[in-house]
Order: structure tokens, then sequence, then C-alpha cells
């Protein structure tokens, strides 16, 4: 198993949810978490934790970003009028590894961020290799033309399991995807509920 797949199931088993909706996730058979204390009996859990594992479940989701990497991001979005939290979501969704995620060109979100960092990206026809990359609505995304063949494309365009949100438009024949509009929670897929105003209320007090 690679450091990659460990990852990613590691994350869902101490969540104790399927943060993907995967078929293949640990959790569909066992929903303690992982390690020889992960069958303890759960106590109570506090204001604190609760707000640090929504934080942890929606930082978990977009391939586990780094502290730094998501407190950045929060950051950005207190900046923007209006609501912390839907703006949170909003600013994640625009990552370009997200998109790539979103339309269905590759199987995980890992995999989006190693895709894009390989160069097989191009964003209105120039290629970008960084997965932190913000598009813009009305932007075309695209597989480059030389990697359209790839067993983890085909793979990922047949998968039954999510279906591409409405807010990006994509064409699996070309293999093109344009990102229309910067989504709300509402509109986002999750597979699990993610409460983006208890992460808003973890930072504020800490």
């Amino acid at each position: 198993m690679t450091k990659r797949t460990a990852a990613k199931y590691k994350i869902d088993r101490r969540m104790g949810e399927n943060i993907w909706g995967r078929a293949k996730s640990p959790v569909n058979r066992r929903e303690y978490g992982p390690g020889q204390h992960g069958q303890r009996r759960k106590g109570k859990i506090s204001d604190f934790g609760t707000q640090l594992r929504a934080k942890q479940k929606l930082k978990g989701h977009y391939g586990d970003l780094t502290e730094k990497q998501f407190k950045r991001i929060f950051s950005d979005a207190t900046r923007i009028k209006g609501d912390t939290g839907e703006n949170l979501i909003g600013l994640l969704e625009r990552r370009l590894d997200a998109v790539v995620y979103r339309a269905k060109f590759v199987p995980t979100i890992f995999a989006a961020r190693q895709f894009v960092n390989h160069g097989h990206v191009t964003v209105n026809g120039q290629r970008v290799n960084i997965a932190s990359y913000r598009v813009k609505e009305g932007d075309v995304i695209a597989v480059r033309e030389r990697s359209r063949q790839l067993a983890i494309v085909l793979e990922a365009t047949q998968l039954v399991e999510r279906e591409v949100p409405d807010y990006i438009e994509a064409d699996h024949s070309k293999m093109t995807a344009t990102y229309l509009r910067t989504p709300t929670l509402a509109d986002v897929p999750f597979a699990v509920q993610m409460e983006p105003n208890l992460v808003v209320e973890y930072y504020a007090k800490n």
C-alpha cells in the first residue's frame, strides 16, 4: 500500500466516517479508529473537540492539507465579504486539484494533486502544475492530450460512486471542464456533513 493510499484510508478511520464516499473505505467495515486503542468507548466530545474534528474532517477531505496551508485559506476567507464559512468552502473548491477531482479526471483528491504537480493539466491552454492554483469562473481546465489515455484517467471517468457537480461543466470526450461558478456549501457533493461554521468557531477561539 502506498503512502498516499495509506494516508487516505487513515483519515477515514481517524474520522470514523467515509469522507469521500468511496466503496473501498475501511469505515464500511470497521467504524472504530485505527491503532490498538481504536475500539475504546468514545466519551462525550467537548465543544473544542467538536470544532477540531470539523476542521480536521474538512482539511482531510481536500487531501489532508497542512495546517499552514489550511489556515492561510481560512485567513483569505475572512477577508472576503460575506459568510466566512461559505467563503472557505468556495476557496477550497477553487483549488485546481479540487476542480480536477470534481470533474472526474482522476479517482481521488490525492491523485488530483499528484496529477497537477506532474504537469498533466492546463488552464485556459496554459500548463499549470500548482495544485493550490485558484481557478476563476469561466476558466477551462483540460487534461493534456498526451495524458488522456492514462489508466488513472480512464478509470476515473467511469466511476459511478460520484457525479460531476453542476458548478462544473465537464466534457469527458474532450477531457475538458469549465468552472462555471463558485459553489456554496449546499452545492458541494460532500459524502458526509461538513460544518464550516464550526471551523470558524475553532479559529475564533484558537
